[in-house]
């Protein structure tokens, strides 16, 4: 419903834009005045900017990937191109009410050629580097003290989260991603949530992705919990379309996981090495659109030795203050990208009490990443895609 109401917004945007593009090239010369070019042009603008809705239709497998590629490149370059225009018109509006300007230098042609290419280049390079960098996957580090005993001693945990396999991550990034995870000899990998993209069936190669990630090796194993995309469901530019009723759980996703020897910890907890424990929880999207329950935090801790250590693996950095009254030590979550792109890595922080790294609640530690993969655009400017190894020492 609310793409729907979106949706003649950007029409309008997609029109605006275009009709700057088409002054920009007529101030380029006759050439590009003609019709057919125009004409050319402005269908060739129309096909990107429409390329998430023809993405969304199509069925042809081949197609619909060239469509869905061309789609989040075409969401990320937008966006720049929008905070283009916008800066670039409201300097516009102050330079024509200031009095020291010369408005006949500020209307002339020369003026409009160079600001429009520096506009240009400003909003290709960023877009470039977007694309590079999201593909750039780092270590990131954190060491922690929790102040209960471990017959383990101290443990190296490599936290990963959305990596989002599908159309924009496939096997030879997943296969990068067990290479630098197993560098760290971990003791254990936690996966919190967001494997899959809602789609199986984009997977360029299951049994290529499968092996990657059997590949990963650590001392107790690999765990992992549900997020909100580890569902079939049909989204067009982040929304979701279809009734409950056409909600599936995709038995395929779990079977993968299971036959990269990965545990699925969906609201359970399990007891490692006697020594502490290890929960994964329901994701909350997830809970509303097809599981309808989930454990509370005293419901998860119930029972539990309380002065074994307690990790949590939640895919969303909710319900901090409740978890650690629970008696939790750790929650390992994702789910927020760290806004992704700029200027999201910004405004992210007004949304979660922990947007991104490391922040303490209480004896709790909350531990968020900003994911391996990317979701939407194409790209990451401003955060970068990481590996998480987090160092937890015990008194």
């Amino acid at each position: 419903m609310i793409a729907v109401l979106l949706s003649p917004i950007y029409i309008l945007v997609t029109l605006y834009l275009l009709r700057w593009n088409l002054w920009w090239f007529s101030a380029c010369g006759a050439f590009f005045r003609k019709k057919w070019f125009r004409i050319v042009y402005s269908a060739f603008f129309l096909i990107i900017s429409l390329s998430l809705v023809i993405a969304f239709f199509i069925r042809e497998p081949s197609l619909k990937w060239f469509f869905k590629h061309l789609s989040n490149y075409w969401l990320g370059t937008l966006l720049y191109i929008v905070l283009a225009v916008i800066v670039g018109d409201l300097i516009r509006f102050i330079l024509l009410h200031c009095d020291r300007v010369n408005k006949i230098k500020l209307h002339s042609r020369k003026t409009f050629l160079i600001s429009g290419g520096i506009v240009i280049a400003v909003i290709l390079s960023v877009s470039v580097y977007g694309i590079i960098h999201a593909r750039t996957l780092k270590i990131k580090q954190y060491e922690i003290t929790i102040d209960k005993s471990c017959e383990t001693g101290d443990l190296k945990v490599v936290l990963i989260a959305d990596l989002h396999m599908g159309y924009s991550i496939g096997h030879r990034y997943i296969e990068h991603m067990a290479e630098k995870i197993n560098a760290l000899e971990p003791d254990l990998i936690c996966i919190a949530g967001d494997i899959f993209d809602n789609d199986y069936d984009a997977l360029d190669d299951p049994h290529a992705i499968t092996a990657a990630l059997k590949s990963m090796k650590s001392t107790y194993g690999t765990y992992a919990c549900w997020g909100n995309h580890d569902i079939s469901e049909k989204i067009l530019a982040g929304f979701t379309f279809g009734s409950g009723k056409d909600l599936t759980d995709d038995v395929r996703m779990a079977e993968l996981l299971c036959e990269a020897g990965i545990v699925l910890l969906n609201d359970e907890t399990v007891c490692i090495d006697n020594a502490f424990y290890l929960a994964g929880r329901k994701d909350l999207d997830r809970v509303k659109k097809i599981e309808h329950t989930r454990k509370s935090p005293e419901e998860l801790t119930q029972g539990l030795d309380l002065a074994k250590p307690i990790l949590v693996m939640d895919h969303q950095p909710r319900q901090l203050d409740e978890l650690s009254a629970a008696g939790v030590d750790a929650q390992l979550s994702g789910h927020t990208h760290d806004g992704q792109m700029f200027p999201g890595n910004l405004l992210i922080h007004l949304f979660w009490e922990n947007p991104y790294g490391l922040e303490q609640r209480g004896n709790m530690y909350s531990i968020v990443t900003s994911g391996v993969g990317i979701w939407g655009p194409d790209m990451r400017v401003g955060t970068d895609s990481e590996i998480v190894e987090i160092l937890v020492h015990f008194h």
